[in-house]
């Protein structure tokens, strides 16, 4: 079993940054991906961004540019740097972890943009 656990959320203006986190503990595989995804009210839920265990980054066009992913491998973390955020970026964001055989959800922060 994987735990995932969201950290730094918010209400910020338009402009403005915040940095998530997530945590992850449990039986980890050392070979995996992490990422963010994020579902904002009346869509579905979308890639934000990922990075796998050797750095390898992938991102949606919409945040190419402003956003920025990284990972502690030693703490079973993920981080997602969000600048120059816009309102749209507003939605619940959720962690990630994929492995061989399985995957796993945190429970999602909220960040809301203001106009």
């Amino acid at each position: 079993q994987v735990q995932l656990v969201e950290s730094g959320g918010g209400l910020v203006q338009a402009g403005g940054s915040l940095r998530l986190s997530c945590a992850a503990s449990g039986s980890i595989f050392s070979i995996n991906v992490m990422g963010w995804y994020r579902q904002a009210p009346g869509k579905q839920r979308e890639l934000v961004a990922v990075i796998t265990h050797s750095g390898t980054t992938n991102y949606a066009d919409s945040v190419k540019g402003r956003f920025t992913i990284s990972r502690d491998n030693a703490k079973n973390t993920v981080y997602l740097q969000m600048n120059m955020l816009k309102p749209e970026d507003t939605a619940v964001y959720y962690c990630n972890l994929r492995t061989i055989g399985s995957g796993s959800w945190g429970q999602g922060t909220q960040v809301t943009v203001s106009s």
